[in-house]
């Protein structure tokens, strides 16, 4: 198991509660194998430094860098219980619904699948933006499927929430979520695919009481995070691209 440090916020807006802050994204990795495959398994977590910090939704979930030749957002496994994938191990079926995973000995270890909180259960109260259902291009665009689907949608506004705020399922301290941490979602990947993905993505909380609404920006990668001499050639490469255009 390897724990990365993923960025930190990149911007704060503040509204309201001044104790609530967000203090970035971690993302621990750890390989797995399932009937013969080796995979690497992402658990991504938005970190808090109140003690009643309470994740609402995230949205505005996009790609910003990416290994050449990497599809940012393909190639994730499922193994879950819905009708598009039936407990099989797939890159083509599956769904983000963190209430279809399934076992959790036999199906959750080798999943992929979003979350405000709590454990991915049927009784998860975590539902998908609208934003699924538009916007994008390709074979990547949404669809009426909304997050029935194996692969992400590349329209950069799409998002997640918890449907039944009151029952604090994204609150820091309330099991399974730690004492600073809240899990927002678990992405599977070949172990052999050794470049990375990284993304934004912005997260709305409270103090779990009522309080004003906070909005934070960061971002996290998944795979090997790249030295910072790539990342600078890849913001060149970029300003390149775009001379030519």
């Amino acid at each position: 198991m390897k724990t990365g440090m993923i960025a930190a916020g990149l911007g704060l807006a503040v509204s309201g509660v001044a104790s609530a802050a967000f203090s970035g994204y971690t993302v621990v990795e750890t390989n797995v194998t399932s009937g013969g495959l080796n995979l690497t398994r992402y658990e991504l977590f938005a970190n808090f430094n109140g003690a009643t910090d309470t994740v609402l939704n995230v949205f505005n979930f996009t790609s910003t860098a990416a290994s050449a030749g990497v599809d940012a957002y393909g190639g994730f496994w499922h193994k879950d219980n819905s009708d598009y994938n039936g407990g099989v191990l797939s890159q083509q079926y599956g769904t983000w619904a963190p209430q279809l995973v399934g076992a959790a000995a036999t199906n959750r270890p080798f999943d992929s699948f979003l979350l405000i909180g709590g454990n991915p259960l049927g009784t998860n109260t975590t539902n998908a933006d609208p934003s699924w259902n538009s916007g994008g291009s390709g074979s990547h665009a949404g669809s009426a499927a909304g997050w029935s689907r194996a692969d992400l949608v590349n329209n950069p506004t799409i998002g997640w929430f918890n449907s039944s705020p009151p029952n604090n399922q994204g609150r820091v301290g309330i099991a399974p979520n730690t004492a600073t941490a809240v899990k927002l979602g678990q992405f599977v990947l070949s172990q052999s695919e050794t470049s990375f993905r990284t993304f934004s993505l912005r997260t709305a909380f409270n103090n779990g009481a009522g309080g004003s609404v906070v909005f934070a920006d960061g971002t996290f990668t998944l795979g090997t995070i790249p030295a910072p001499g790539a990342i600078a050639l890849l913001g060149l490469a970029g300003l390149a691209g775009r001379r030519r255009r």
